[in-house]
């Protein structure tokens, strides 16, 4: 049985407009006048996309660095040895190890954000693409996580780099901020995840790359945008 929906959520989605678009501007204007959780709820930005994720010439996948951050505390796991891990443990990360962390992934573990593997690991970190993989929690060059610098990788993540990933479904969505951002800090951050997937957009693809992108809270109405907002993708 579906549950209804709280008095709150009806009021916020009071808010919108029926069948209206709106610009990044007016959307984030719109949701800093939600009525909030009892907690800081996460921002979201959603892309619907016209590609088809079977073909890997159509896999959309990179990351961005937001401005602003996303305003939580990114929780790193790094697979690595030797001077490597000394080197992440140093630079914060909170999970650091071989074959220990490898065997504890394989045993469900997944209670971190990010994971970051040196090349020389990957071998070894292949073991565990069936538990991250699913999860879009897989090292990989292309997002910066499977490199020699696990410094300059940690320090990125923990200040706002978001890796992004399509679904089976063809939706691209990830967190770009907290509520309780002021506005130009929320807009800051979702123009660069815009301008991010834009710039992905494969150049095999025939037809719209960009279908709809919606922004929303936690536990908050969705935000439709108006499509100039991407109109050259």
């Amino acid at each position: 049985m579906a549950r209804n929906k709280s008095k709150r959520f009806e009021k916020n989605a009071a808010l919108i407009s029926a069948d209206a678009r709106y610009s990044l501007e007016d959307a984030v204007k719109l949701i800093k006048q939600f009525t909030p959780p009892a907690f800081d709820p996460t921002v979201t930005l959603s892309f619907s996309l016209g590609i088809d994720p079977r073909k890997s010439e159509q896999m959309v996948r990179s990351s961005v660095s937001l401005p602003h951050g996303t305003g939580k505390n990114v929780r790193v796991l790094v697979f690595a040895q030797g001077e490597a891990a000394e080197a992440a443990t140093a630079a914060g990360a909170e999970h650091v190890g071989m074959e220990d962390l490898i065997a504890k992934v394989l045993g469900g573990f997944v209670d971190f954000d990010v994971a970051i593997a040196t090349p020389e690991a990957m071998t070894e970190v292949r073991k565990v693409a069936r538990v991250l993989g699913p999860r879009g929690l897989m090292p990989n060059p292309k997002t910066g996580t499977v490199t020699d610098d696990v410094t300059k990788a940690i320090a990125e993540v923990k200040a706002g780099r978001v890796d992004f990933k399509v679904d089976k479904n063809s939706n691209v969505a990830a967190g770009v901020g907290k509520l309780s951002f002021d506005e130009s800090a929320l807009l800051e951050n979702l123009t660069a995840f815009v301008d991010s997937v834009k710039k992905e957009k494969p150049s095999s693809l025939k037809g719209a790359y960009i279908r709809s992108i919606t922004v929303s809270a936690t536990m908050c109405p969705g935000v439709k945008l108006e499509e100039q907002v991407w109109i050259n993708a």
